[in-house]
């Protein structure tokens, strides 16, 4: 990570080269004086940072995951999938609480802690929450422990100044300086809601659930990641979101997020202009289960969410992460726009299930050809055991053509064609004559399942 403290370091070298030729400037070449205005600024900002580094580090602490008896006697091995390693935790208040990434405790319950002043404890796993990649930790002691604050990550600004605490390769509470070079960072497949603070402030193994500081002493994330393939690239979560995990795994030992029923997906262009939204202005409703909150409601596959409680709706991300912070019991107003109008649903959401819903969405790739390449027929029940499918009725894509259409669109043997430009079909008839209905060269806006699990894809009919 030689590139990441060169490219923290460079800021502040830019900075006092610009000083420095001004103070050279101003006084004789032989000496600098120590009153110089230049020098007097560069030292004021070394100590802001110096006494942030030490006001800072009492709070983070090391952590060493204990293996289970059984484990003690296998003896040393090769790391299971789940199993975790040294890792930082940061004190969040004088009774001994400590949090921390999930995948540095691992499967542990007990974690030994070694403190700043070298004394070492043994916590317990208070609540984890793997959701978010966060746990939380309790020691027993009795003297009070230095704590640190949490600041408001909302007002974290790209290019503004960071400390990053902790202990990587076992070097005990390492202080590295850096800037928020990202906000808003998803799609980064670490944990299922995303969020993140990007910093080009080096973050290597072990610093993983320690603290990124602003120069006010606040934390405002806490680290969680870095790739691996990439120089002054690392990630951490954001404090508001690690304040709401807290609070609740404090008082439950868990975290109960609220539940909408629905299967999304991002809005392509193709896709936008066929709904009547601008591209990524919203999230597309490809399935709603029975009877949960938004069926009740009255959401419907094809209805565009845009608004979650006067929250814009970008992404499928940035809706789950909105519903998932919402209290199960809580009516939520959501904004949707279905057949060009806008219309505001009342949803009261229930508890979020377990098992994951989140539907299959083919790749969507360049068009390569004019025609559907597809071969078609009514759907059978033995094709639906085959298929694995709970419907009784709908279009079954028998064969798709190598290099056609659809085949570059993501479909496949098996899947189930539900809808043609929103009118249900179910049968081969019924397509033949949606499909008679469009024009040549317009697109077509299909409804497909797979595996019980919806989707919508656009096809251009014919040229």
């Amino acid at each position: 990570m030689l590139v990441v403290a060169f490219s923290s370091s460079r800021i502040l070298l830019c900075f006092v080269a610009l000083l420095l030729s001004a103070v050279i400037g101003s006084v004789p070449a032989v000496a600098l004086s120590a009153d110089a205005p230049g020098i007097r600024m560069l030292e004021e900002i070394q100590t802001v940072i110096t006494e942030l580094a030490e006001q800072a580090r009492p709070s983070v602490v090391n952590l060493f995951p204990v293996p289970s008896a059984g484990k003690l006697r296998e003896g040393l091995g090769e790391r299971t999938p789940n199993a975790s390693g040294s890792g930082s935790g940061l004190i969040i208040d004088h009774e001994g609480h400590i949090v921390t990434n999930n995948h540095v405790i691992g499967d542990a319950t007990e974690i030994e802690v070694r403190f700043s002043d070298k004394t070492k404890l043994i916590a317990h796993v208070i609540g984890k929450d793997p959701d978010t990649d966060l746990a939380v930790l309790k020691v027993t002691t009795d003297r009070p422990l230095p704590s640190a604050r949490f600041g408001d990550s909302a007002g974290v600004k790209v290019g503004q100044w960071v400390l990053a605490v902790g202990n990587p390769f076992g070097l005990d509470r390492t202080v590295t300086l850096g800037v928020v070079s990202g906000i808003g960072r998803e799609n980064i497949n670490l944990s299922r809601y995303e969020n993140f603070i990007q910093t080009d402030a080096s973050i290597n193994p072990g610093n993983s659930g320690g603290p990124l500081f602003n120069l006010r002493g606040e934390v405002i994330g806490i680290n969680t990641a870095i790739i691996n393939f990439a120089q002054g690239i690392g990630f951490a979560i954001p404090s508001n979101m690690a304040k709401q995990v807290i609070e609740q795994l404090l008082a439950k030992g868990k975290v109960v997020r609220g539940w909408l029923g629905v299967g999304i997906q991002p809005l392509t262009a193709e896709l936008a202009k066929k709904f009547g939204v601008a591209e990524g202005e919203g999230v597309l409703v490809n399935e709603v289960f029975e009877k949960d909150p938004a069926a009740l409601a009255g959401i419907k596959p094809g209805d565009v969410i845009v608004r979650i409680d006067g929250a814009v709706v970008d992404s499928p991300n940035k809706l789950s992460r909105l519903i998932a912070t919402l209290t199960p019991g809580a009516t939520s107003k959501i904004e949707i726009v279905r057949d060009l109008k806008h219309l505001m649903l009342d949803v009261p959401l229930t508890e979020r299930r377990d098992t994951t819903v989140t539907a299959s969405i083919p790749h969507h790739e360049e068009k390569v050809g004019s025609r559907l390449g597809l071969d078609l027929q009514d759907l059978t029940s033995a094709l639906a055991e085959k298929f694995k499918l709970r419907e009784s009725k709908g279009v079954l894509i028998a064969k798709v053509e190598p290099n056609g259409l659809a085949q570059a669109e993501g479909l496949r043997e098996g899947d189930l064609i539900k809808e043609v430009n929103r009118m249900e079909v179910s049968s081969v008839g019924e397509f033949t004559s949606a499909i008679a209905r469009s024009r040549r060269g317009d697109t077509l806006l299909l409804r497909v399942l797979r595996e019980n699990r919806a989707f919508y894809v656009v096809l251009k009919s014919s040229d």
